[in-house]
């Protein structure tokens, strides 16, 4: 059982991480009277070296940020920042066309398109004020002589430094530790050890490209020759983000031979005629920029939200890395967001917090959802393996069973939000 804490006494928060989820915790808390939130972050604040593609936002992810954070939703919807994704279209590398969804069909609202560096740019500057860049973790531990009340578990001890300085800090009354730190979580590794990750026996690869196609680009998109699968859609700033899917043996290294240009082409060119104009153009672009390619192999982790000790939370990939097929990723962290910063306000708000109990609700409310996205994600992936009936199985796809799970998945349920009124930061 966790230490309750007092009206007079701030919840204290420390977020490892400034990326999608610990961002957006931060952002919907940052005015909240009984919370005091402070979110640790390595990089520079103009630092997107990592973040040089573009991604997709599902509408179940903007539904949820809408009500919890209208002006927060309202700066990734903005023209300039984003373009709304309005269709999910699939077609064969020749230019047939095999499934062509209007995303209205099974979402209550649009998603959005958007590049990785305006994505974090506009949710780290809406919570900056909460956010020590240039500073990275170095240590976390429970406190170890407060281990034998059992009422009043230990508090968290976090240490860091700074990347600029070398200056070192710590705080040894943390209530709560939030691991927003991604994929290869230290927070993670530290207090549940290292995840193994469940490959799929799928390469991915990303890159960003000037748009010089002329209008053949637009919505979101997908074309396969075999289990051979490009998807690209315009983004803000003139340009188009491609990523390409192949299959390897599972676990197995990404060759270099397999990272070239001439088996790239070979990949995606059928066997019989020539490339549709769009496959042409995303075949011409891959291959001229190969040297940008972001390289992947796709695996996910067993989803994990809290520890036993009560005072350690994971959120977005640190929680559950999934496959992304269904461009759940980003998504699924900003739901995880959204949903944890409600409940933590509404428990700080009836006051006094039962930390422990808090991050079991939180773990209960977003465990059957994460194994849900997760599944479905792994199961739509059945197209990019070896020996797919790749049309049969997408056009599967427009097919009653799998639009009732798209509708499970962007709709989503309003019941798992927390009560009124909604938190909305300035």
């Amino acid at each position: 059982m966790s230490r309750n804490l007092s009206d007079t006494k701030p919840l204290n928060i420390v977020i490892s991480g400034a990326g999608v989820a610990g961002t957006v915790v931060a952002a919907l808390l940052q005015n909240e009277p009984g919370v005091k939130v402070t979110t640790l972050e390595r990089v520079d604040p103009d630092d997107h070296s990592n973040a040089g593609t573009g991604l997709n936002i599902g509408p179940n992810a903007l539904k949820l940020l809408q009500q919890a954070d209208p002006a927060l939703c309202a700066l990734l919807k903005a023209p300039g920042i984003s373009l709304p994704w309005q269709s999910w279209r699939t077609s064969l590398t020749d230019g047939t066309e095999l499934a062509n969804l209007p995303l209205a069909q099974v979402a209550d609202n649009d998603g959005i398109r958007i590049r990785w560096a305006d994505l974090y740019h506009q949710l780290r500057s809406h919570a900056h004020s909460h956010i020590r860049f240039n500073t990275e973790v170095t240590g976390m531990s429970y406190i170890s002589e407060n281990a034998d009340a059992a009422s009043a578990p230990p508090l968290l001890k976090v240490s860091w430094k700074s990347c600029a300085n070398g200056a070192e800090g710590s705080d040894d009354e943390v209530d709560l530790l939030i691991a927003g730190d991604g994929r290869y979580s230290k927070v993670r590794e530290t207090f549940f050890g290292k995840p193994e990750p469940k490959p799929l026996g799928v390469v991915i690869y990303r890159l960003l490209v000037p748009d010089t196609a002329g209008g053949l680009i637009d919505d979101y998109e997908q074309w396969f020759n075999g289990p051979y699968r490009l998807l690209a859609f315009r983004v803000p700033g003139n340009a188009i983000y491609i990523a390409g899917s192949f299959p390897i043996t599972p676990g197995a290294p990404i060759g270099n031979d397999a990272q070239s240009a001439e088996h790239l082409r070979a990949q995606y060119t059928p066997a019989e005629g020539e490339p549709g104009d769009q496959a042409r153009f995303l075949i011409d672009s891959i291959c001229e920029h190969v040297d940008d390619i972001h390289w992947a192999r796709v695996a996910e982790i067993e989803p994990v939200f809290t520890d036993t000790r009560g005072r350690v939370l994971l959120l977005g990939d640190a929680a559950h890395a999934m496959v992304p097929t269904l461009g759940q990723g980003a998504t699924s962290a900003i739901e995880d967001g959204c949903v944890a910063a409600l409940m933590i306000r509404d428990a700080v708000r009836a006051g006094p917090v039962n930390v422990t109990a808090l991050l079991q609700g939180i773990g209960e409310n977003r465990m059957a959802r994460a194994r849900f996205i997760m599944d479905f994600s792994r199961d739509a992936s059945d197209t990019m393996l070896p020996g797919s009936d790749t049309v049969a199985q997408t056009r599967s796809k427009v097919g009653p069973e799998f639009l009732a799970k798209l509708e499970q998945l962007y709709r989503v349920n309003d019941a798992s939000m927390p009560g009124e009124p909604r938190c909305q930061t300035s």
